[in-house]
C-alpha cells in the first residue's frame, strides 16, 4: 500500500495550526521552508481561445462493446430469469449508468470479432439464427441472440450513435452493401422489406462505419498498401441513402507510432473518401505484449509509475500520427479516431484468459483522465475515442456478478468530464512538476479546459504523484467567473478499487481546496486524484 494521500494535508494543517500561537512569525518562516517539501506549486493561465469555433467532440467520450468474454452476453445482454430490470433482455441498470455519463457513441461488433461476423446471422427471429464459434475469444459459442436489431435499441436506450465495424477480414463488398441497405435505405426492396418483417420499417440512418478493424493483424494481416486499394474499393460501395445522414467512413488505421501506416493511407485514399482514421494504442503496465502484462491490483508503486509512464505515450503517438495527417490534410477534413484505448493488465486469477476480465482501479482512472486530457487537447484533429471496454472487458466501466453491478473508478471519470462534451475548447498553459520514483521522472500535472454554452469554464486536472500535493495559482485573463466548485476522485492508495461487497470505495466527493483568489484562482490539488473545477 502506498502512503496516504491524506498525510501531507494534515501536516500542514497542523503547521498552519501553529500559525496562530504567540510564536507566528517563527513558525510562518517554518512554514515557508517546509512547504516545498510538501507541495510543489505551479502557475497556470487559462488563456484566451485562438479558435472559438474549436470543439472538444463528445464522440471523443465513446465506448465499445464487442462480442468478447463478458461485455454483450452477461453483461449488456443478459438471460431472462435474471433478477434485475431488463427491457427483453437488455440490463436496463447498465443503460441507465451509461446515459448518466452521455455515452456519445458505441462501437460494435468488434474489434477482431468484426472481421468474422457476418450480419446476416444475427438478424430475423431468434431461434432460426445459427450458432457459430468466436474464435477470436475463447472458442465461445456465440447463438447470434444479440444482433444488429438489439445493438441498435440499446443505443437507442442509452442514447449513444451506433458505430458499426464492417466485416473486411473475411466478408465481401456486397455483404457490407447490403447491411447498409438494409440499415439506411426507404426504397421498397427485398432487404428493407426483411427490415420491416423483424420490426423496424423505418431506416436506422446509421452514419459511423469502420471499414474493417486492425487490418495490419487479427482484421487480414494485410500490409497497409494492399489495404488502401481494399479500402478504397468497399468505400465505392458504401453508399449514401437518401433520407438517411451522409456515411461516415472510417479507415482502419495505425497500431501505435506505425507512422508509415498512416502516411500509407493519407496519401492513397482521396480525402472525400474517408471521413475519419482510426488508432489504436492501449497501456500496458510492463510495455509487454509476450509476457505479463502487469497486475490489475495488488501493484506497487514501481509499477504504478511504470503504467503511468507508459500511458503518458499517448501524447507522442497522437502527435505524430496528426502531423502527418497535416501534411496531407491541411484544413483537418478527417478526423483522428482513437477508437481503441485503455488500461491492458494480465486477467483475474480464475478466469477464462480469452475472456479479458480485469479489476479497476484508481490507477486507472489516473490513465482515464490523463488519455482524455490529451484527447481534448488534441481536439483539433481527435474527433473521436473509444474505451476498450464498456463493460466486464479490459478497462470497464461497469462490471457484474450475476444481479450485482458495480461502477469503477474509470466510470466516475467520465462522469467527471462529460462537461467538456461539444464545448469550446479552452487552451492551457503551465510547467508540470516532476514525480520522481528511483531516479526516474514524469510530469506530475496533466489538464485541458473548456467552455460551454452557458459560459461555465470547467477545467480537469490530474494529479499523479502518489504523495505530493500540488499548489496551483491560476490566473484566467478573459474569463468572468464569481463561484467556484468542484468534485474530486482519489483514494488512501492509488491501488484502491471497488469490489461487489465494497462499491463505494473509490467514489467522487465534493472538492473544497479551491477559492478565488482576487481575480485568480487558487487549488490545492491532492496526490493521486482527478478534479474537475467549474467556474461560473
Amino acid at each position: 500500500m502506498f502512503a496516504s494521500p491524506n498525510a501531507a494535508h494534515r501536516l500542514k494543517t497542523y503547521v498552519r495550526s501553529r500559525l496562530r500561537g504567540s510564536m507566528a512569525v517563527a513558525t510562518g518562516l517554518s512554514l515557508m521552508l517546509a512547504l516545498p517539501a510538501l507541495a510543489q506549486t505551479v502557475r497556470l493561465t487559462v488563456q484566451p481561445p485562438t479558435d472559438p469555433t474549436l470543439r472538444i467532440s463528445k464522440h471523443i467520450y465513446g465506448h465499445f462493446a464487442e462480442h468478447l468474454g463478458r461485455c454483450v452476453y452477461d453483461g449488456f445482454w443478459v438471460d431472462q430469469g435474471l433478477n434485475v430490470p431488463k427491457q427483453g433482455r437488455i440490463r436496463m441498470d447498465i443503460v441507465e449508468a451509461l446515459r448518466n455519463i452521455k455515452v456519445a457513441n458505441l462501437r460494435w461488433p468488434g474489434g477482431c470479432y468484426a472481421d468474422a461476423y457476418h450480419w446476416r446471422d444475427g438478424v430475423g427471429p431468434t431461434a432460426q439464427r445459427p450458432q457459430t464459434i468466436n474464435t477470436w475469444w475463447g472458442d465461445a459459442v456465440e447463438d447470434n441472440s444479440f444482433g444488429t436489431h438489439e445493438f441498435l435499441e440499446l443505443c437507442k436506450l442509452i442514447g449513444a450513435e451506433p458505430y458499426l465495424a464492417a466485416n473486411v477480414g473475411s466478408g465481401t463488398v456486397q455483404e457490407m452493401a447490403n447491411w447498409m441497405e438494409y440499415l439506411n435505405s426507404n426504397a421498397d426492396t427485398p432487404l428493407t422489406r426483411q427490415r420491416g418483417q423483424n420490426g423496424h420499417p423505418e431506416p436506422y440512418g446509421v452514419m459511423m462505419w469502420g471499414i474493417g478493424n486492425e487490418s495490419w493483424g487479427c482484421g487480414g494481416n494485410m500490409t497497409v498498401d494492399y489495404y488502401t486499394d481494399v479500402y478504397k474499393r468497399y468505400a465505392t460501395f458504401a453508399h449514401n441513402y437518401p433520407g438517411s445522414p451522409k456515411l461516415k467512413r472510417i479507415v482502419s488505421g495505425a497500431n501505435g507510432d506505425d507512422a508509415n501506416w498512416t502516411e500509407t493511407c493519407m496519401r492513397n485514399i482521396p480525402l472525400d473518401q474517408m471521413w475519419g482514421l482510426t488508432l489504436h494504442q492501449y497501456t500496458l503496465p510492463t510495455g509487454n505484449w509476450t509476457g505479463s502484462k502487469g497486475k490489475a491490483t495488488g501493484f506497487n508503486e514501481q509499477e504504478y509509475f511504470s503504467t503511468m509512464k507508459n500511458c503518458l505515450k499517448m501524447e507522442a503517438v497522437v502527435t505524430k500520427h496528426a502531423a502527418i495527417m497535416d501534411q496531407y490534410d491541411k484544413d483537418k477534413k478527417v478526423a483522428l479516431l482513437v477508437d481503441e484505448w485503455g488500461v491492458w493488465t494480465d486477467v483475474e486469477p480464475g478466469t477464462n484468459p480469452g475472456f479479458l476480465y480485469q479489476q479497476n482501479s484508481l490507477r486507472d482512472a489516473l490513465v482515464a483522465g490523463t488519455t482524455l486530457n490529451i484527447f481534448n487537447n488534441h481536439c483539433d484533429r481527435v474527433r473521436g475515442a473509444n474505451l476498450a471496454q464498456a463493460v466486464n472487458v479490459l478497462q470497464a466501466l461497469v462490471l457484474t456478478d450475476k444481479e450485482r453491478m458495480l461502477l469503477t473508478p474509470t466510470y466516475h471519470v467520465f462522469d467527471l468530464y462529460q462537461v467538456h462534451q461539444d464545448a469550446q475548447f479552452v487552451p492551457l498553459q503551465f510547467t508540470s512538476p516532476e514525480y520522481v520514483l528511483n531516479g526516474q521522472k514524469l510530469p506530475a500535472l496533466n489538464a485541458s479546459a473548456s467552455k460551454d454554452a452557458n459560459g461555465a469554464v470547467h477545467i480537469s486536472l490530474v494529479n499523479l504523484d502518489t504523495k505530493k500535493p500540488l499548489q496551483l495559482a491560476a490566473a484566467l485573463p478573459g474569463v468572468n467567473w464569481k463561484t467556484v466548485s468542484g468534485r474530486i476522485l482519489t483514494s488512501a492508495n492509488v491501488n484502491d478499487y471497488n469490489t461487489f461487497d465494497n462499491p463505494n470505495k473509490v467514489k467522487l466527493a465534493d472538492f473544497k481546496d479551491a477559492k478565488k483568489r482576487g481575480a485568480n484562482l487558487a487549488v490545492e490539488l491532492p496526490p493521486q486524484s482527478v478534479l474537475v473545477l467549474a467556474l461560473k
